[in-house]
């Protein structure tokens, strides 16, 4: 008997230890991981600087009081205001509490500049901003909302792609547009660059502000450093989590001065978020990803792996209705229900995991190499071959 709360409807598998790009189970198999914490390791299991900044961080301190000055916090926050839009970050522990503290952030905003009643958020309809209270009903989900009423207030939506909708829901209450640069729970769809544009040049007009949900597809993802840059546009507010912590817990709000200043103290906390270890990890996984020449590897060989995913697609076209998606954040668009096919993968030893509109959705560890994508590959046309 298990005595966890079936809140999850877990695989009747369980994994001794990882290795890079190796999930190595209980019954002595070794697994491709192709989920890797749904994008949360993002240098594969067990780095050797990762397990060394633990070791090295553990012995000297764990964690201490947002009351005090946290060295390691600042110098965290000093490197991702370097690398992006930034001027302030907030820490905090997941991408959920990251897409609610900037939700926060927002109307906090606006508040302190005398406009209290600018607090609606727009968002797309079922997107996914996390878990918690506020962000299920941010997503405009049914599903995800069911049952867990009332309902949290605040939130109006458009459908993705609806530019008129859009438009036509900003009023006079509305403080921002939020979205997902890369829907990934929704299916794998990417923001265009030229719509990324128009929606900064909407918000610019309307006067209102800009948040861009990185938590998925951010931290080298989709092969940038965030999945808006080549877009030149400069959001206002920007949650991040999964990747930037390796797969140790961190999540975090990067804003522009001017939303940042309506954060007085007391506006907002987080118990554990910036706490030593968190941090030092934050530092190692920044150091690597920023780095110039693994983010064009990261580009290299996500189009390779892009580009042989579509000529399984021109093979078996009755099958796969499509293939979608940037860098290494990779959905699989079936014609039906994609469970067999991800259920295929796994007894062929890949991992994968779903995503809306029957994708499953391939997420590897950015530093995965050629001959592993090659694998991959092999394993995905096979089961192509054997889905009738």
């Amino acid at each position: 008997m298990s005595y966890l709360a079936k809140n999850y409807n877990r695989k009747k598998i369980s994994f001794k230890y990882g290795k890079g790009s190796y999930l190595y189970s209980t019954d002595k198999k070794k697994y491709l991981d192709f989920v890797q914490g749904i994008a949360v390791n993002s240098l594969g299991h067990a780095h050797p600087k990762l397990i060394k900044t633990i070791k090295d961080q553990s012995k000297k301190l764990w964690h201490v009081s947002n009351a005090f000055q946290i060295p390691e916090g600042e110098t965290l926050a000093k490197k991702l205001c370097k690398k992006t839009f930034a001027d302030y970050v907030m820490f905090q522990n997941s991408g959920a509490e990251a897409t609610e503290a900037a939700i926060k952030v927002a109307r906090r905003y606006f508040y302190s500049i005398g406009k209290p009643n600018k607090n609606r958020i727009l968002c797309i309809k079922n997107s996914f901003h996390g878990r918690t209270l506020a962000a299920i009903f941010a997503s405009g989900s049914k599903k995800m909302t069911e049952g867990f009423g009332p309902k949290v207030t605040g939130f109006d939506h458009f459908s993705f792609g609806d530019h008129n909708t859009l438009k036509k829901k900003i009023n006079k209450n509305t403080a921002a547009i939020m979205v997902e640069t890369i829907m990934g729970e929704g299916g794998i769809k990417v923001i265009p660059d030229w719509c990324l544009k128009e929606l900064r040049a909407l918000c610019n007009k309307k006067k209102i502000l800009l948040i861009l949900d990185e938590v998925q597809c951010g931290i080298g993802r989709s092969g940038d450093f965030f999945a808006f840059e080549k877009s030149k546009v400069k959001p206002d507010i920007v949650p991040i989590a999964k990747g930037i912590g390796g797969g140790f817990p961190i999540g975090a709000v990067l804003m522009n001065k001017k939303v940042a200043s309506g954060m007085t103290p007391g506006t907002h906390g987080s118990t554990f978020g910036g706490n030593p270890l968190a941090m030092e990890v934050g530092n190692t996984v920044m150091d690597i990803i920023s780095n110039k020449k693994f983010l064009n590897n990261v580009k290299i060989l996500s189009k390779y792996f892009l580009f042989k995913l579509n000529k399984i697609q021109k093979k078996y076209p009755n099958l796969i209705k499509q293939i979608r998606g940037k860098g290494f954040l990779i959905g699989i668009q079936l014609y039906k229900d994609q469970t067999e096919f991800i259920k295929k993968l796994m007894n062929n030893q890949l991992l994968t995991i779903r995503a809306a509109e029957n994708v499953v959705r391939i997420l590897p560890p950015l530093n995965v190499k050629k001959n592993e994508i090659d694998l991959a590959i092999k394993i995905i046309e096979k089961v192509c071959s054997q889905i009738k």
